[in-house]
């Protein structure tokens, strides 16, 4: 049977993370309840406003479920906002902010700024021959990574893609691109197979 990748659907471009990885060729769902959860064999967590994806994962009874399959390994893909909900340490989140905290990374909310602080760059990711380009908006930024963290790309000397076992984030928004690259090395490193040679 073909594993089933999921994308958390409560906030957030998460169309266009679907996009990406039907272009791989997997088939994928969208999670908002615990029933959506255990379809899937894998998740990811797209851009979005990051307390409200954390109140909405609450209300939805996912919060609690999500946190049992990531901790019984499955592999998870955070963007933008999942980032934050992914990392060990939120500096400047609201009190009421809950984070999953499975990859050692501590992260600022809005680091690079406000929406006008925007941006769009071009950086190198480990094992991609050619450049990747980033779309930050209202990105969060990472200030600090555990010894067990591999970054993947910085920028400006600052990690913008990271990995640590299962779990994969990166800063900005992979998915408002047409590169699927970044979607085909988390399925890769995860033993997923798809139908593209990664350049």
């Amino acid at each position: 049977m073909q594993p089933v990748i999921g994308v958390l659907a409560l906030q957030g471009a998460f169309a266009a993370h679907e996009d990406a990885l039907r272009n791989l060729g997997v088939a994928t769902a969208q999670v908002r309840t615990p029933a959506d959860l255990a379809r899937v064999q894998a998740l990811v967590m797209p851009g979005g406003e990051s307390t409200t994806m954390s109140r909405l994962l609450d209300t939805s009874g996912l919060f609690d479920e999500v946190k049992a399959r990531l901790s019984d390994g499955m592999p998870v893909f955070g963007t933008c906002a999942g980032m934050i909900l992914l990392a060990a340490e939120v500096l400047d989140g609201r009190p009421d902010q809950r984070s999953f905290g499975v990859i050692d990374i501590t992260v600022q909310r809005n680091g690079y700024g406000r929406q006008v602080d925007s941006f769009e760059t071009d950086i190198d990711v480990a094992g991609c021959e050619h450049a990747f380009h980033a779309v930050f908006i209202r990105a969060p930024k990472v200030v600090a990574c555990g010894p067990a963290v591999q970054v993947l790309a910085s920028h400006d000397g600052v990690p913008v893609v990271a990995r640590q076992g299962h779990v994969m984030v990166a800063s900005f928004h992979p998915e408002l691109t047409a590169d699927d690259r970044l979607h085909q090395i988390f399925l890769q490193h995860n033993g997923f197979s798809t139908h593209k040679e990664r350049d």
